[in-house]
Order: C-alpha cells, then sequence, then structure tokens
C-alpha cells in the first residue's frame, strides 16, 4: 500500500449575502473587530478544523450590504460542498447567509477571475426609521433628470480618483464602466453602476456627487470635469453606507 498519498486540496466558491449593518465592512480586521470575513472564516475553521483564508470578489466599507459576495478558499477537508453550506448557515449571524457552495478550478479566484461587479445604491428622499437601514438619504428633493445625464456620462473608461479615497491596490484610479443609471421603484431612487473594478469608496462618492448635482449644489460641468481626475482625497460627500449593496459578480 503507497502511504504517501498527496490530498489534493479544493477550491471551494460561496456566494454570500449579508446585512452590513453592524460589521466594520468585509474585510478581517485585528483586535477582534467585528468583520463579515472574520465572522465567516471563524465560523469554517469550526466545520473544517483547519485555518480558512477567504478572498472576496470585492472589499466593502463599513455598513455595505452585499445582495451578492463572492468567495472562494481552499481546504484539505474532503466534506460535501452541500454540508459545509448547511453547517456555515446554522453557525453564522443571521445577518449573514451562504448559498450556493461548490467546488470549483484550482485556477479560479473570487477578485481576479471576475470580469465584472455590479454596485446598486438606493435613496429616499426623506429620512425614514422603516427603510433607513437599507437606504440613503437625499435630504430633499432632487432633479433625477439632472442625474441621469451624469449617469450616462460615466460610461466608458475614466479616472475616478477625485471620487474615491486612496487607491490600496496599486492599480491606478482609471476604471471602465459599462453602463450607469437611475430609475424610481415604488418610491425608491435607484442606481445601478457596473464596471470592471472599482476604487475604494468610489461608488459611494459618485452617488453622493450626483445628488449634490441634483440639489442644484454642484454644477453638472463641474461633476463631469472630476471624471478627468487629479490630485487629492475625495472632492464630494460620499452617499450614505446604508443605501449601498453589492450586486452581482460576472465571470
Amino acid at each position: 500500500m503507497d502511504t504517501n498519498v498527496t490530498i489534493q486540496m479544493r477550491n471551494i466558491r460561496l456566494d454570500v449575502e449579508y446585512d452590513g449593518t453592524s460589521f466594520a465592512g468585509w474585510q478581517r480586521q485585528p483586535n477582534g473587530i467585528v468583520t463579515v470575513q472574520g465572522e465567516i472564516e471563524a465560523s469554517l475553521g469550526k466545520i473544517l478544523q483547519e485555518k480558512v483564508n477567504l478572498t472576496a470578489a470585492g472589499r466593502t466599507d463599513r455598513g455595505v450590504h452585499a445582495r451578492v459576495q463572492v468567495v472562494n478558499f481552499r481546504t484539505d477537508s474532503m466534506l460535501e460542498p452541500s454540508r459545509i453550506g448547511h453547517s456555515l448557515n446554522c453557525l453564522l449571524p443571521s445577518s449573514i447567509r451562504a448559498s450556493s457552495p461548490q467546488v470549483v478550478t484550482e485556477g479560479f479566484h473570487a477578485r481576479f477571475s471576475a470580469l465584472e461587479r455590479e454596485y446598486r445604491y438606493f435613496a429616499i428622499q426623506e429620512p425614514s426609521a422603516v427603510m433607513g437601514r437599507f437606504t440613503g438619504c437625499s435630504n430633499g428633493s432632487v432633479d433625477l433628470g439632472v442625474m441621469q445625464q451624469l449617469a450616462s456620462a460615466l460610461a466608458g473608461t475614466h479616472d475616478f480618483s477625485l471620487f474615491s479615497r486612496e487607491n490600496r491596490d496599486g492599480n491606478g484610479s482609471l476604471c471602465t464602466v459599462r453602463e450607469a443609471g437611475w430609475y424610481r421603484h415604488k418610491g425608491v431612487m435607484v442606481f445601478h453602476i457596473a464596471a470592471n473594478r472599482f476604487l475604494r469608496s468610489m461608488v459611494r462618492g459618485i452617488v453622493g456627487g450626483m445628488l449634490s448635482a441634483g440639489r442644484g449644489e454642484l454644477g453638472p460641468e463641474e461633476y463631469l470635469e472630476m471624471l478627468v481626475g487629479g490630485e487629492g482625497g475625495m472632492r464630494v460627500k460620499p452617499a450614505d453606507a446604508s443605501g449601498l449593496f453589492l450586486w452581482r459578480v460576472r465571470y
């Protein structure tokens, strides 16, 4: 009998949905700070009896939600993916749910294999005790026509440095937007944007600037001039994190 058989580590993918309100963002943090990644890794560690390191399609900020966040991790365990998913949901808080557990190819990488990410932002005009957990607030009426014109101008490749905080991945500030736009749904204003990549807090900066333009505080020409980039950090007030969702990841 060959006692030197090497067990191949498996690459497991999960789709994760979460309410980000009570978390300090996606990324694991030191000193017991509660994050989505930290909660999932701790639970998987108990199930698989090994240290787990998750890779995610994107790192959401404090208070930002995800309808679909895609993650992958490697494991020595031969536990069935469906069993992993079921056990994981038994241990996770109700604000995090995992779905579609599956073994994927060795080359699959939740971040680098992604072709496109889509975010959606939900906004209402006045604060709401009921809806405020999952919406931002425009603090008054806005001209949705002006905001739609600005959203249409986002298509293409632009320098989004003035709409974002520091870019930590070292890949520059150019992003290619495939589509962006606003629409109304049951009294809620919804912004959607799909692009190959996003900078830190970029969507909140884009939305915050458009809301300012919609209120007449920022000229449309000034907003468009910001798309050529420049020195410094965020030049517009970012929209509230509560209204932002990582909506979909395309591979």
